[in-house]
């Protein structure tokens, strides 16, 4: 096929534009390509991830309440293999419970630090804090637990943190700051909730 002079001239400007920066463009396009190739399998494996860790986390709600041995070896596997999941937080969270329940107080407080350090879900931090603050309280250690309440988690939970505050500050004395925490908690809780009436309760007990 015959080109006009024109056209030839476009065609050659090409060839040349091509020969320069070809290389570069290739690179480019296939830097893109693997790119978006590790982009799909990232996910593809994050999917996997996500199914199995699902799995395993369904098996360890079924486990006996007594069999506690086997509840730590199924925590330990989602947390060990599946802390990248909301997952390892909320079977942080089971774990803890049955082991403060079998008085094994300080692998309960180990898992709820974990949670509270590294759960995916602000929630599960957010209910692992206050766990792990009324069992210092009990421990006594009531500076440990009132820093743990005032540091920065979930706002839903507020008015949990502010009452359990209050309760702490009631048993070290401090009626007024006990007060004020109760009167934040009963601003924070839900109108109609349980909470709100025992808190208000404990409110007007103080006088």
């Amino acid at each position: 096929m015959a080109y006009d002079l024109e056209e030839q001239e476009q065609i050659d400007e090409l060839k040349a534009w091509w020969k320069q920066n070809g290389k570069l463009i290739s690179t480019l396009v296939i830097g893109l390509l693997v790119a978006y190739a590790a982009y799909q399998g990232w996910h593809i494996y994050q999917n996997k991830l996500a199914v199995e860790a699902s799995t395993q986390y369904q098996d360890l709600l079924v486990t006996e309440e007594k069999d506690l041995k086997s509840i730590q070896a199924k925590s330990a596997v989602l947390i060990e293999k599946f802390g990248a999941t909301p997952y390892a937080g909320r079977a942080a969270l089971f774990a803890a419970k049955a082991n403060y329940e079998a008085n094994d107080i300080k692998s309960a407080k180990a898992q709820l630090e974990w949670a509270n350090k590294n759960a995916k879900e602000t929630s599960v931090s957010a209910l692992a804090s206050l766990q792990l603050a009324n069992i210092l309280a009990e421990e006594k250690d009531y500076e440990a637990a009132l820093t743990l309440l005032n540091a920065k988690h979930d706002a839903g939970f507020d008015g949990l943190f502010a009452d359990l505050k209050g309760d702490i500050l009631v048993i070290q004395g401090k009626s007024a700051e006990a007060k004020v925490a109760y009167q934040e908690a009963l601003l924070k809780l839900e109108p109609q909730g349980k909470y709100r009436a025992i808190t208000q309760q404990k409110l007007e007990a103080l006088g």
